[in-house]
């Protein structure tokens, strides 16, 4: 399979690369990885008519982290996010997420910023944006703007940028203290992309479940982000009923049917995922908060 013809560009500055995006208009597309944007192209399922290859701004390729989040620049790698202490220090549900993310080649070269500009619904880094309620960080010719990641997600392979837009960085705020995190998934083969999954974070102050809430991949055309606290508000970790709390996110999902799974089978995998990932984010809360 080879790409339809298109123009190349390959800036030297972050402005260069503005320019160049803003002359194509919707027929530009940004190169940065290129783990999502080369299959789409060798398939034909994407024929922009010029290519804006930013690798040469290496200015992109960085990892910010302060006591309030994490700032994630356009070209650094999966890999980078992942190994970064600080990171996870900061935001564990990164690394948590990240290590289901394809294989190690594909993390070398794939881009976290990247994964979200291409508002996969299957991708876990979306949910990981969505769950956090962290910041999209868009350039243009035309100056910067902010988009939350509530606003973020259109549907589809659709996102909140514009043409001649670029997606400059993304910010994961960290969680409150005690805080617990975990990304659980049901793929048919490790490093596909999941049939179901889910980030989840819960809160336990004095030992007692205050937050309960996750963020799902693969059953709805966006992140769907649920607040699941009601049937386990103050009870401890160990003896809240986190199945009843899948039970609520089933009721609340309406996956679609596909040639990998059953609309019943993911919401099934909804329910079971659900409870064991609050179960295990509680637990994580409790040692944390300890």
């Amino acid at each position: 399979m080879k790409p339809p013809p298109f123009a190349w560009t390959a800036p030297q500055s972050l402005d260069e690369a503005l320019a160049a995006l803003g002359e194509a208009g919707d027929q530009g597309k940004v190169l940065a990885g290129g783990q999502s944007l080369i299959p789409l192209l060798n398939m034909r399922l994407a024929a922009p008519a010029r290519i804006v290859d930013i690798n040469r701004l290496t200015e992109l390729a960085y990892l910010r982290t302060s006591a309030d989040g994490v700032r994630v620049g356009a070209l650094a790698r999966h890999t980078d996010v992942e190994l970064d202490d600080a990171a996870y220090s900061v935001q564990p549900l990164l690394r948590r997420a990240l290590r289901l993310v394809a294989h190690p080649v594909i993390r070398n070269r794939g881009t976290t910023v990247g994964s979200i500009a291409h508002a996969d619904p299957s991708g876990e880094m979306t949910a990981v944006l969505a769950l956090t309620g962290g910041t999209a960080h868009v350039a243009s010719a035309a100056g910067p703007r902010e988009v939350a990641a509530s606003d973020f997600f259109i549907g589809p392979l659709e996102s909140a940028l514009q043409p001649g837009e670029l997606l400059e960085a993304v910010t994961f705020p960290a969680f409150a203290p005690g805080t617990g995190s975990t990304f659980v998934e049901v793929a048919r083969r490790h490093g596909d992309y999941a049939v179901c999954g889910l980030a989840a974070a819960v809160r336990v102050s004095d030992g007692l479940v205050t937050s309960a809430r996750t963020a799902y991949v693969s059953v709805a055309p966006t992140p769907l982000v649920l607040d699941l606290t009601e049937p386990v508000r103050g009870a401890t970790a160990p003896d809240a009923d986190w199945t009843a709390c899948g039970a609520v996110a089933a009721e609340q999902t309406e996956p679609e049917p596909d040639i990998h799974a059953s609309a019943d089978y993911r919401r099934h995998l909804v329910l079971v995922l659900t409870a064991r990932a609050l179960a295990e984010a509680a637990a994580r809360a409790g040692a944390e908060a300890a």
